[in-house]
């Protein structure tokens, strides 16, 4: 888990804020995912599982954040949940376009700035995320190195919101 204290994050959220929950196969996910929706309920918050729709299920959530290699099982998520919100990764413009296509509702690009995360790539910059923010039909959320001293860089770049991991430390 990227955030030690998950409930401590979503406590800390304004009403309107999204947490994807990602538990990485913890032996606690659903003891923990339970305790993160009752706090997303009370808090007037959207959480999604990360790549898990039993997990979503399993805790309540109000649907399902899929990584970009697991986009394209968007369609069949949304025609057997068809409250779920839903949600995709992407990583450039080619993904951006193919994700719009198979049913979600708002697409997280990444990485934006320099990025601490295992899996992040080289980053988009300001420049590359408002050129794909500009051709998107969905809204886009940037993620990847944002924080206090990077998101002002953000505004006027054309995203729907902002995104972030180590910005909220735990």
């Amino acid at each position: 888990m990227r955030v030690p204290d998950p409930e401590a994050v979503a406590e800390r959220l304004p009403a309107g804020a999204g947490i994807v929950y990602r538990p990485f196969d913890a032996a606690d996910a659903v003891e923990r995912g339970l305790r993160l929706a009752a706090i997303a309920r009370a808090r007037g918050l959207l959480l999604l599982a990360g790549a898990d729709p039993a997990l979503a299920q399993a805790i309540g959530a109000g649907g399902v954040h899929l990584p970009q290699r697991l986009a394209d099982g968007a369609a069949e998520l949304r025609r057997d949940h068809p409250s779920w919100r839903i949600t995709a990764a992407a990583h450039d413009a080619p993904a951006v376009r193919a994700v719009q296509t198979v049913g979600v509702e708002a697409v997280v690009v990444s990485p934006v700035f320099p990025s601490n995360s295992p899996s992040a790539g080289a980053p988009l910059g300001v420049e590359g995320l408002s050129a794909i923010a500009a051709g998107a039909a969905l809204p886009i959320y940037a993620l990847g190195g944002v924080n206090a001293k990077t998101a002002g860089a953000l505004v006027g770049a054309g995203v729907y919101g902002l995104a972030g991991i180590e910005g909220f430390g735990g």
